[in-house]
């Protein structure tokens, strides 16, 4: 027999703790823009609840027929009072959270709106496209692809050049004059790029063969190594000097694996442990990945904040690559007030160990500003964290920035195979059904993607009828309705 006292005791528990780390952290939350300090405080909530296991009170509460507190991030606390309600307790009008469903549901729209812009149909996640450098001659490809549905024009800064970018958004702007369409200009900054570059054997080809158990060095070339060996400058001198033994280092998008064997120096010695693509090469311009090393490396480049003063005077929104402690937000958001007024809004790229285990201090300093996202960039996060773990992360960053009223941009390789063959595979199709749960989808440069915005958009109709976030509704199944019918005419 289930012992409701027991039941009302957890919950006053956990609604107690709740308020202490909000007592604890009411300066941070004040801290905030006006317009997210009660988003803020719903995180901590949120925080608060899945820093504990409640899986033994979520049973309790689901064969009572009460809400399990799961699908209710953005309104944590007052989903507690409500259950805590039903349960006979006692609430005046002035103790009940305000941040509850209706308000939350409302001011997750306007943040929405406010960063990614309008869209013509609400049920859809916006749609961000990224751009190359054939686009800058392509006025009709714009406007087909506004009136396909693209929302955001993405440019990353780490390829072409000012005059390049210019002529992109002065199509776009025009596109959207001529259409009565809006877009947003989203720029990526590039970041420290951690790239092949091959200055020993392979080093006139630019690519070299090898294979499982090969010995490969990572060096900027001032220690000898020989003529014959395959050395790869990794282009950040810091990185060797961090490097440890036993520590595991990707290439290729973790096509090539090894392990560094030795450290001396600027010198590192990497066994190759894993070769998974066909052809057993090397080839300059891959990145390289460092999952398990401690790198001292600063998100911005030289580079990058030679590019802020067009970024501030062009863009709608920033991308900041590679950021990780929340000290890294203040230094950008420092440059970028000394060069604007009105600087873009911020979108923090989440694609490291760091970025992933600091989150919910990097929301935190970043609703200091009216606007803020989070883009889930999936590639480099996947090498980073290990494939094994994509899928739990990916959800874990999703819950968080919805108990913070943060929009999320799903990016990397959705519908990738389709965008460049005309044809998706069966689990690129349900990846794209789960990138719906965001608030924006990101697509890589490809040939077919027209025919991408029209399956994201019949993916997100059909998705949108049955669920909302990850709370599910329930409009009509039409098995169930054929099943029902059947028994009715039997």
């Amino acid at each position: 027999m289930i012992e409701i006292k027991n039941i009302r005791a957890m919950l006053y528990s956990i609604e107690m703790s709740m308020q202490n780390h909000v007592v604890d952290r009411n300066e941070v939350i004040n801290s905030l823009h006006p317009t997210n300090q009660k988003a803020g405080k719903n995180l901590i909530e949120y925080l608060t609840l899945r820093s504990a296991d409640i899986r033994e009170l979520q049973d309790l509460l689901h064969t009572l027929g009460l809400s399990s507190l799961a699908s209710s991030e953005s309104h944590i606390k007052s989903q507690l009072e409500a259950i805590s309600q039903r349960l006979g307790k006692k609430y005046s009008l002035d103790q009940l959270d305000d941040c509850n469903f209706e308000w939350s549901l409302e001011n997750k729209k306007v943040k929405s709106k406010n960063l990614l812009g309008e869209k013509e149909n609400q049920v859809l996640p916006s749609i961000m496209v990224t751009f190359d450098k054939s686009f800058a001659d392509d006025y009709s490809m714009i406007k087909n692809l506004l009136f396909n549905g693209m929302n955001l024009a993405r440019i990353n800064c780490a390829h072409d050049d000012e005059t390049i970018w210019a002529a992109m958004i002065e199509k776009v702007k025009k596109a959207c004059h001529k259409t009565g369409k809006t877009c947003k200009i989203y720029m990526d900054l590039g970041g420290p790029k951690i790239r092949i570059e091959l200055i020993g054997k392979g080093s006139k080809k630019g690519k070299v063969g090898l294979k499982e158990g090969d010995l490969i060095y990572l060096s900027d070339g001032s220690e000898d190594v020989g003529h014959k060996a395959i050395i790869i400058n990794p282009g950040i001198p810091e990185i060797i000097s961090s490097l440890k033994k036993g520590e595991r280092v990707y290439m290729d998008d973790g096509m090539l694996r090894g392990i560094i064997v030795n450290v001396k120096g600027q010198k590192a010695t990497v066994r190759i442990t894993r070769i998974s693509s066909a052809k057993k090469i090397i080839k300059n311009g891959k990145g390289i990945n460092f999952p398990d090393s401690e790198l001292d490396i600063a998100p911005l480049t030289d580079y990058d904040i030679s590019c802020l003063p067009f970024i501030c005077e062009n863009a709608d929104i920033i991308g900041y690559s590679f950021a990780r402690f929340p000290s890294d937000i203040k230094i950008l958001q420092k440059l970028m007030s000394e060069i604007s007024e009105t600087p873009p809004n911020l979108v923090i790229k989440i694609e490291t160990p760091e970025a992933v285990k600091y989150l919910p201090d990097l929301l935190l300093e970043g609703m200091k500003n009216e606007s803020i996202g989070i883009m889930i960039a999936r590639g480099d996060l996947a090498v980073e964290i290990g494939f094994e773990r994509m899928s739990e992360i990916q959800d874990e960053i999703l819950w968080i920035c919805e108990a913070a009223h943060v929009p999320v941009i799903w990016a990397t390789q959705v519908l990738e195979s389709m965008n460049k063959s005309g044809l998706a595979t069966r689990s690129e199709m349900t990846d794209a059904g789960h990138a719906t749960q965001s608030e924006c989808i990101m697509l890589n440069k490809g040939t077919h993607t027209i025919e991408v915005l029209e399956t994201l958009k019949d993916i997100s109709l059909r998705h949108s009828e049955h669920r909302s976030k990850k709370r599910y509704t329930f409009r009509p199944l039409s098995i169930a309705q054929e099943f029902i019918k059947n028994g009715e005419e039997a």
